[in-house]
């Protein structure tokens, strides 16, 4: 596995470097032992730290988990705690579906970045334009073909608020999103709609 600490506005010392270095691969190896990458991003903000670990499973699925606290290590070890509890409620569906993971067809898109809007001020409250957003980004990307289960797990691997995927049952773009309530919303557009 190679594995890339970094730092933001911190400095990573020998020490913890050394910790991660030691922790990570070890409980990661647990549930796999052909991980292709790993990197960890550590951020301070004031006094707090920040710790997001993203582990490349395959070429395709990605885990991701965060930490978050006033002590560097306690954060780097929650943050494993996430990924290592997300590998072991998917381990066995991952490596049963390891072969189809890799070799799930997929459409070739566009994924675009947007600027947020800025916060307007009290002047312009009244004057609505409908202007065109900014686009700061612009990569490539695939819609894999996969079945709602796998998009679900997907989403809840990576932690993202939502996934697009082609159904396998009907070959539409279907998405899955985590609702406020928790559940899980699944939008599937009726065919010729």
């Amino acid at each position: 596995m190679q594995l890339s600490v970094k730092g933001k506005q911190v400095d990573i010392g020998d020490a913890l470097r050394t910790h991660i270095e030691d922790t990570l691969p070890d409980a990661i190896g647990k549930y796999f032992d052909n991980t292709t990458d790993t990197a960890v991003t550590i951020t301070k903000d004031g006094g707090r730290f920040s710790v997001d670990i993203q582990v490349h499973v395959s070429k395709r699925v990605l885990v991701h988990g965060h930490g978050a606290g006033n002590d560097a290590y306690g954060a780097v070890d929650e943050a494993t705690q996430h990924v290592t509890k997300r590998l072991r409620r998917y381990k066995r569906r991952l490596r049963d579906h390891k072969h189809k993971l890799s070799t799930a067809e997929a459409v070739p898109a566009l994924q675009y970045v947007l600027r947020a809007e800025p916060e307007p001020s009290a002047d312009e409250e009244d004057h609505n334009e409908q202007d065109e957003p900014i686009i700061v980004a612009e990569m490539p990307t695939e819609v894999e073909t996969m079945t709602v289960g796998e998009a679900t797990m997907r989403m809840d691997l990576a932690n993202h608020p939502a996934y697009l995927f082609r159904n396998t049952k009907n070959g539409r773009i279907n998405m899955v999103y985590v609702r406020p309530d928790g559940n899980i919303g699944w939008v599937d557009p009726e065919s010729g709609a």
